[in-house]
């Protein structure tokens, strides 16, 4: 149980995925990928993020696979997920094995720090409706990760957020998506 770090080999992992499949990570070898950890199914942050990932998709190179994994019930995950139709992976680790494999954190009090920074984002997915459904301290304090993949299976770089808002910038996600 160690975080993952730049030269490490990509985790491999069969997850259910919200397409009603299962994706295969080891099925990925010579495409770029980004695997994004994020919270629970109706995280706030974490719907507006991938609102902002699906209007800068295009500018993703065609090859790069992208996954978000959700500590969630693949059930709940699909329900929850339906109304963003978005173009890339989204996987339900409901036992958060690959989560605790990989070392991904859980603070409370970063957790308060990111909502605390970050009103308007809070505003924002308000207003979209995205309400968190859930009262669990440890779904709450779960803090994402970044993970960018090349092509060999290899880590390029292993960004653990600081917070509940702190992602790589999307520009740095499509750069690596291009190669750069």
């Amino acid at each position: 149980m160690a975080r993952l770090q730049s030269g490490d080999m990509a985790p491999e992992f069969i997850l259910p995925s919200v397409d009603g499949k299962n994706f295969n990570s080891s099925d990925m070898k010579g495409k770029n990928m980004i695997l994004t950890f994020f919270r629970f199914s109706s995280c706030p942050f974490c719907n507006m993020r991938i609102n902002a990932i699906m209007k800068r998709w295009n500018e993703f190179n065609s090859d790069t696979v992208m996954v978000g994994v959700f500590d969630a019930n693949i059930k709940d995950l699909t329900k929850r997920m339906k109304h963003h139709n978005a173009p890339f992976t989204i996987v339900a680790d409901e036992n958060y094995d690959l989560f605790t494999k990989h070392s991904v954190e859980k603070s409370f009090l970063r957790f308060m720090i990111g909502t605390l920074s970050a009103p308007i984002t809070l505003l924002k997915a308000t207003v979209k409706g995205y309400f968190p459904r859930t009262l669990s301290i440890s779904k709450l304090s779960t803090i994402p990760a970044d993970i960018l993949i090349d092509k060999t299976g290899k880590v390029v770089k292993a960004h653990y957020c600081k917070n509940t808002v702190d992602h790589l910038s999307i520009d740095e996600m499509v750069a690596f998506s291009h190669g750069n």
